[in-house]
Parts: C-alpha cells; structure tokens; sequence
C-alpha cells in the first residue's frame, strides 16, 4: 500500500481519461473531487494487487448515466458514499477497498475521492481497462461473478437496493431508467466480491499504468517533447489517424445515453483521408475513407494533437485538431465470452471486430 500525493492522482485521473475512449465521465469533475478531498486532509491509500485480502469484501461504487459537454456540468455529490454505505449496511459489512469500474477521469476520480472520504483503501485494478457504456460491458460480466446485491442513490436522497436481479443486462435497465428520471445520473455501488474472487475479476495495476500514460502526457508538456509520441511509447500504443475535425461531426441524448459521431480529415501523413468513429457515451466504431477499421473492443481514443491532452465526448468540435490513439484491449475481453459481449454487433452494425494489429 501506498500513499498517493495529489500529482500522482492527477497523474491517474488524466491517464485514466486517455484510455476512457471519451467516456468515463468528466475529467474535470474527478479532478475537483480529489482536489478537494486532499483539501479536507483525506487520504489516498493505493492498494497494490497483491495486498487484496482474501476474505474481505471489495466494492465498485460510479456513476450511470449520460456524459454532456463541457458547459454542461453535472452537479454531483455525495451519492457515492450514500451508495456505498446503503449497500454496508444492507450486507452487514464493512468493504475493504474500492475498485475502479471503468476507466475515465469522472468515475475513477469520484471512486479515489469517495473511497478516500470513507478510509477505506483504492485497489490498483480496475473491471474494464477502458471506459464502457452498458453495465454487462465488465470483467465481471466475462468471469461469471454477480452484480448484485447492488444500491442506487440519487442527488435527491432516494436510496434503494436490489437484492437480486436477472442479469447485468436487466440491472442496466433499471439503472438506466432511474438515472433518465434523475436528470441524467445517479450514483451506484456494485459487485461486491471477497478478495479471493476479486484477484480472479479484474485488471491488476489498472491505475498504476494509468498513471504511467498521464505522467508521460504532463511531462512531455513540461518539457517541450512530443506528448503524442511519449504516450504512444510509453503506454505500448499505437497513431490510428490524425487531422481536423471536419463537418458533420454531431451528437445527442437517446434513452439515456450520449449518441453521435466523429468525423476527421486527415493531415500529415494522414492527408487525404478520412476517419468516422461512432459513439454510444464510448468510441466503439471507426471507419477509414468508408471502410471498417478499428472496433471495439480495442480502445479507440481521441486527444488534443498539440498537448495529447483527452477530448471526451461530446466535446470533439469543428476544427479542433486532434490525434486518434489505438490501445489494445485486456486479454480477458479477447476470449469467446469477451468478444461475445462487446462487438460491433451489439451495438447494431453488421460487421466482426476490427482489432489493432490486424489494421496497422
């Protein structure tokens, strides 16, 4: 276990938004909340992997719901710890660590703050190794391990707990259908799980390489290197395109979900051609001058050209000029299962995943 210093959680937050596929939550949010709980005194306690203890339990507290652009702040409080708690005293426990659900500055941020807040510790994993949109899109999901009993809270106080339900699919659903009636996101607390079963879940070191890629973005700025090239070596990468968001690029809110497209025109060796990506809250699809090129669940992600700093969705506008970053996915979504679950056919397009390696 380590103590974080509040450079090192920044650090994480901005690697963590990267590797968000522009979901996640906002950057900006996870980094006031942090802020301001290193401000009251909290602690940021780093679990390594191989510390989780076996026969205490472990918790994913988040945020569902929709993302908005930037002047859109969300107002966001305590849900996280009512959720946590809720779920506490439901199953007479007290949860050792909190675990990451998915990568993003938004929802990793407020998971380091409210575990933080509550004393307990933050486990260097995380259950997706990038941001999703659905709550069945986990390592959970992949290895069989339950959801529930799982707790909702509200910005309004509402608290509730389901002690059982179906499927992940069907506690999407009731989820989602509370967070459209609780203008757009409510605070959720998950998967409890005993160590032993956690160990076998989740992605080890999630927010230690995390960090790697947001140290590597602030300190190429620092010092005058190329924050493109330095992510892209230092987080095992891959340049999918760059150029300059073009017209056409458009988004809305459907169901409870952020929905659009990124369309770019190629510049630099990228000249004269065109890339579309297609987002639900996540880039999942890309398309090279028409063709299929990468998918999920290979990470496709967009950042400022200049700085290699996150644009996440829907904040990608016309004329920015940005860099669109390819990262491999985690092993556990490359089995059958896995790619069962998160393609392009889940999300209604007729076509196989487009992995990395088999496009570059």
């Amino acid at each position: 276990m380590r103590v974080l210093r509040l450079k090192e959680v920044q650090d994480i937050l901005v690697g963590c938004t990267i590797l968000g596929t522009g979901g996640g939550g906002s950057l900006d949010e996870g980094l006031e909340a942090v802020t301001k709980a290193f401000e009251k005194g909290y602690e940021f306690k780093l679990l390594d992997f191989n510390e989780i203890d076996d026969e205490k339990y472990y918790i994913n507290p988040y945020f569902c719901g929709t993302v908005s652009p930037k002047e859109e702040k969300k107002e966001l409080g305590n849900e996280l710890v009512m959720a946590v708690k809720t779920l506490e005293n439901f199953m007479n426990v007290d949860f050792d660590g909190v675990v990451s659900i998915e990568y993003g500055g938004g929802n990793t941020g407020q998971a380091m703050a409210a575990a933080a807040e509550m004393g307990k510790f933050m486990v260097d994993a995380d259950a997706a190794g990038r941001a999703v949109p659905e709550l069945q899109f986990s390592t959970y999901y992949v290895t069989g391990k339950p959801i529930y009993p799982f707790s909702i809270a509200t910005k309004f106080g509402d608290l509730g707990i389901f002690p059982y339900v179906k499927d992940d699919a069907r506690a999407e659903a009731l989820s989602r259908f509370v967070a459209v009636g609780s203008e757009g996101s409510v605070g959720m607390a998950d998967h409890p799980i005993k160590g032993n079963f956690l160990k076998k879940s989740v992605i080890p070191n999630a927010l230690s390489y995390a960090g790697i890629v947001g140290k590597a973005q602030r300190e190429a700025v620092e010092s005058g290197l190329d924050p493109i090239e330095e992510i892209i070596k230092h987080a095992d990468g891959y340049l999918l395109f760059e150029g300059v968001v073009k017209e056409g690029t458009e988004w809305c809110k459907k169901d409870g979900f952020t929905v659009g497209t990124i369309n770019i025109e190629g510049r630099g060796y990228f000249l004269n051609n065109e890339l579309k990506i297609w987002y639900k809250n996540e880039n999942m699809i890309s398309w090279k001058n028409g063709a299929q090129f990468v998918t999920c669940p290979d990470l496709i992600c967009v950042v400022d050209n200049k700085t290699g700093y996150p644009i996440t969705n829907p904040n990608c506008r016309q004329g920015d000029d940005v860099a669109v970053l390819g990262f491999e996915a985690h092993d556990l979504w490359k089995t059958e299962k896995g790619l069962n679950i998160l393609n392009p056919r889940f999300f209604g397009f007729d076509m196989d995943c487009g992995f990395i390696k088999d496009n570059l």
